[in-house]
């Protein structure tokens, strides 16, 4: 839907990265992450950046934490619940 590279002078709002799935919010950020890394960002620029890949962070995350939860549920429900190893 949206052609708009990462960058948009700090205008990036967290909604855009909202309908992300995990392998595109994380290429976009190992984009942002070598572009700080390069050290020839602005500073404006460069905590836009810092800005939105921390919004991309949070969206791998939340993919992260969601897959743990099917796994941990998948576990719970082939052993009946009976999980008594962290007991």
């Amino acid at each position: 839907m949206s052609d708009t590279t990462a960058t948009d002078e700090g205008t990036a709002t967290p909604d855009e990265t909202a309908g992300l799935g995990y392998e595109a919010a994380r290429a976009q950020l190992v984009e942002v992450v070598t572009q700080l890394e390069s050290g020839g960002v602005p500073l404006d620029e460069s905590l836009a950046l810092w800005e939105r890949g921390e919004r991309l962070a949070e969206v791998c995350q939340r993919w992260l934490d969601g897959a743990q939860a099917k796994i941990d549920a998948a576990r719970g429900t082939r052993s009946g619940g009976n999980d008594t190893a962290a007991q």
